[in-house]
């Protein structure tokens, strides 16, 4: 394979500079979208993007970032949102209502749960919590309970329908 080819099929270092650019032109685009959200390459970019998927498909209204116990609020309800690519998610404390999303690399996302966060922290009851004082809970074990303790009225419904390639955990939300 000759150094031509190589350059047409995969990143080459070269090409970083561009790709921050190119991010950073994103991240405008996206805090222009969601004024008061901030989606830096890093935690909060994963955490606002989770946010914003929640304001604009369930119709969260998000509060002031970094409020702290909840992301926005529906129907009264405090909601808290939690996005990860990963295989579990970081509660600080008891939400009264939360919705995780697993990102998905094909830009679509998957809703591992979503209802009271009562049921979500009873899984971390006996766990003591890391050194910053979060407590990790895996997706498979808040799927778990959403499709086997939550019921469909303790579902924050979407507004919108959800992006093709989206995947919703609760084998209820699935029938119906």
């Amino acid at each position: 394979m000759n150094s031509a080819s190589q350059t047409s099929e995969a990143p080459a270092v070269d090409e970083i500079p561009g790709l921050i650019r190119e991010l950073y032109k994103i991240v405008e685009r996206l805090e222009a979208i969601f004024p008061g959200r901030h989606f830096t390459p890093d935690g909060h970019l994963v955490g606002s993007i989770g946010e914003a998927l929640a304001s604009h498909y369930y119709g969260v209204e998000l509060t002031k970032a970094s409020t702290e116990g909840f992301d926005g609020v529906r129907d009264g309800v405090k909601v808290e949102v939690k996005a990860t690519q990963g295989k579990a998610v970081a509660l600080s404390s008891r939400p009264e209502h939360l919705i995780v999303f697993k990102l998905l690399k094909s830009g679509g996302f998957e809703e591992c749960f979503n209802g009271p966060g009562a049921l979500a922290w009873k899984l971390l009851e006996k766990r003591a919590p890391t050194k910053n004082g979060q407590h990790i809970v895996s997706l498979v074990a808040l799927s778990r309970v959403m499709s086997t303790q939550v019921s469909a009225n303790e579902v924050l419904a979407p507004v919108l329908d959800l992006p093709q390639g989206t995947k919703r955990c609760a084998a209820g939300l699935e029938k119906a």
